[in-house]
């Protein structure tokens, strides 16, 4: 698809409000509407609310749902699509669709699917079956998802950088399947899918650019992404006596061809376009296999296994040039690259399931299970890098590698479950996981520093072992029959320990530290969660549920001794989520639910120094309400109104010193949809919404305001 413009701007982007064009797809609808309530028939006996609600006293298993609408934007357009998943402009098309019925004796036809014109969105699903013998189904679906372009924003000069327009991707997927499912005997089910992701999407990594007295990673980088998957899967199932047998077949061939594309020192002399290009042709086998059996009435036995092979083969660039997607040519100021890259890939899986259900009493359960993983896998590659910083010229060298990694896990789990004591519920599981592996490591692109850092090839062994824990324990008590209190909590501790037979990189703090993975002997990760939830009902109209969750991370972090540096605590997160949410019901007529969420969250690393200021502490704190009540206007009318808030205040402007981060964010958006029952079989409504984003972050670039109107007629046959 075309590459959108690049450009920055000191301000917002300015989109002008969707033409009149939009009115006129909302007043043929209307009008559609108004005939059907004309072609009512007026001689029919009064029906109740719920006649009218339900379908009146006749059944239609079939209807269609027409919409058009059109979403108003002030400001950023692409950042409105991101969050509110709407495109500009007008839109409207088949919001649902249901169609069924007898194609001949005993066999049903059924036809199910939605489309929207101008939002790339559709689905249809067509189906032909006769129960309890065979079906054939086909299907086709695509969605757009779209993304800003939108790159840092540097507070000193105010200026925001932005690759311009909107990103757009598209996803979806084509199949057909068919199955024999007779009431007795094996069944059997065959489904092909092509799936695809087409299209591009903004990225996290940015461009260098130089600001006053610094460089800042701030101009936007972008994928551009081209998938498709072609997928063939055989299942079959029997039942004999109390056991049910599975075996599954899956190959699947894909193909990748996607590219990250940055631009290094936008408007700069020594401006630079990279492509950074994946290239992947692959093919993946597994089967697997499956029981379930009753071994008596309290006691179930179930186990499963199974092998995958996946075989890649890749290639591969990374090229500056003055657009994207050139040929490589010798430049200053190329950086570190490569071209000609190609290598291919070969994974191994096995995997064992194991897995117990004893009832020994009716107030207790008891479930053990076990699970048994190994893969191996070998890669291996070459190419020629390249490389230039202005002061010793442009240099090529050959590169290769191979690396070989073997590891196997054991997975162990105890789930109990007790309702022995009147009013309350105890559930206590436990989790383990223990494993180690080795991965060794030869050559690589490392090698190329051999002519700019003076440092050897890659040459690494790494032996690393695992062991995870989990315990959880959760109670419900039930103190009144208008109330619930839920307790519960647990415990997590993940520890990686690393050991390093062959380390060719230097673990000193001095040049090439930065060399992994012989850096690190020890990680480990831990977690401390409690939660209390209380749901009360102090009148038969008006529910309550209060929510309170602590919970406390940490990281602690052990170097190689060679490195002059001690272990040390690298993060350490802590966060309050506070909730409460109300239901209602003051009228017959009227329902009210209300909710308010509030999450106090801090990360914080040695690494913060409040002299330099570079790195600071992160805060994820914001708080957020809703709001939604359904008001009944008359028998054949009803109106919905729902309003929501979201404010986070942890914008950190630390400019001079780094880059500046945090989410300073506040939007809230109301909608109103009044729904007419016009007959039996014809019912129409018109929805109207207000959104409104800011975001510090971006200096404003990012904010809109949008409105959308919908008005959708829905049709029973």
């Amino acid at each position: 698809m075309p590459r959108p413009n690049r450009m920055k701007t000191n301000g917002n982007f300015k989109v002008q409000p969707g033409k009149i064009r939009g009115w006129r797809l909302l007043a043929a609808l209307l009008a559609v509407a108004a005939v059907s309530a004309v072609a009512a028939d007026t001689n029919s006996p009064p029906m109740s609310q719920q006649d009218y609600f339900e379908g009146g006293q006749q059944t239609y298993n079939n209807w269609i749902e027409f919409s058009a609408g059109d979403l108003l934007n002030e400001g950023n357009l692409p950042e409105a699509g991101e969050i509110e998943h709407w495109r500009g402009g007008v839109f409207g098309g088949i919001e649902d669709l249901h169609i069924q019925g007898n194609a001949f004796t005993n066999t049903t036809f059924t036809i199910d699917g939605h489309s929207i014109f101008d939002n790339h969105d559709y689905d249809v699903r067509l189906k032909l079956a006769n129960p309890d013998k065979w079906f054939v189904q086909a299907g086709a679906k695509n969605f757009r998802t779209w993304s800003d372009n939108l790159g840092g924003y540097y507070p000193p000069t105010g200026t925001i950088y932005s690759g311009g327009g909107v990103l757009a991707l598209d996803r979806g997927e084509i199949s057909f399947a068919a199955g024999l499912t007779p009431a007795s005997g094996p069944a059997l089910t065959f489904k092909y899918t092509h799936s695809y992701r087409n299209g591009d999407k903004s990225s996290t990594i940015w461009g260098p650019v130089d600001v006053p007295a610094a460089t800042r990673g701030i101009y936007p980088g972008f994928y551009n992404l081209d998938e498709t998957v072609d997928a063939y899967e055989l299942d079959a199932k029997q039942q004999v006596k109390n056991t049910t047998l599975g075996l599954g077949l899956h190959y699947e061939h894909g193909k990748l061809n996607d590219a990250l594309d940055e631009t290094f020192y936008y408007g700069e002399p020594n401006q630079k376009e990279v492509t950074d290009r994946e290239q992947t042709t692959y093919d993946l086998f597994s089967a697997n296999a499956s029981s379930e059996t009753w071994l008596k009435d309290n006691l179930m036995f179930s186990a499963g296994g199974m092998y995958a092979n996946l075989d890649n083969n890749f290639s591969g660039s990374r090229i500056y040039g003055n657009d994207f997607d050139v040929g490589y040519s010798p430049a200053l100021y190329n950086g570190l690259g490569y071209n000609d890259m190609t290598g291919d890939s070969l994974l191994h899986e096995y995997v064992m399931d194991l897995n117990l259900l004893a009832i020994p009493t009716p107030a207790f359960a008891v479930i053990p299970s076990i699970r048994v993983q190994k893969e191996t896998w070998d890669a291996d590659s070459s190419g020629t890098a390249t490389f230039s910083d202005g002061t010793f010229g442009d240099a090529t060298a050959p590169f290769s590698g191979q690396s070989h990694r073997d590891v196997t896990d054991v997975a162990e789990g105890l789930e109990m479950r007790y309702t022995g004591i009147t009013n309350w519920v105890f559930s206590l599981r436990g989790d383990w996981d223990e494993g180690d592996g080795s991965l060794k490591e030869n050559g690589g692109l490392s090698s190329t520093s051999t002519f700019y850092f003076g440092l050897p090839a890659a040459n690494n062994e790494t032996d690393d072992r695992r062991f995870f824990q989990k315990y959880s324990l959760d109670a419900r008590w039930y103190p009144l029959w208008r109330m619930i209190i839920d307790l519960g909590g647990y415990y997590k501790d993940n520890r990686y320990d690393y050991n390093f037979p062959t380390d060719g990189s230097p673990n000193n703090a001095g040049q090439g530290s930065f060399l992994y993975p012989g850096f690190l002997t020890i990680e480990q990760f831990r977690t401390w969660d409690g939660n209390f939830r209380w749901t009360l009902r102090p009148l038969p109209n008006v529910s309550l549920v209060s929510r309170y969750e602590y919970q406390l991370s940490t990281i602690d972090t052990a170097p190689d001794p060679a490195s002059g540096l001690s272990e040390a605590q690298s993060s350490r997160m802590t966060s309050h989520i506070i909730a409460q949410d109300i239901s209602w019901i003051p009228w017959s007529r009227l329902s009210l639910q209300a909710g308010f969420n509030y999450v106090l969250s801090e990360t914080a690393t040695p690494a913060f120094t409040p002299s330099a200021g570079a790195v600071l502490d992160a805060e994820n704190n914001y708080w957020t309400v809703n709001f939604s009540s359904t008001f009944v206007v008359d028998d054949k009318s009803d109106l919905n109104v729902d309003y929501f808030y979201y404010q986070a205040d942890d914008y950190q402007n630390n400019a001079p010193a780094g880059l500046p981060l945090g989410s300073g964010a506040r939007e809230h958006g109301v909608t109103a949809t009044l729904t007419r029952h016009i007959n039996p079989r014809t019912s129409a409504s018109l929805k109207y919404g207000y959104y409104h984003y800011t975001d510090a972050l971006t200096g404003g670039a990012a904010d809109f305001t949008a409105q959308l109107i919908l008005a959708t007629l829905q049709v029973r046959f």
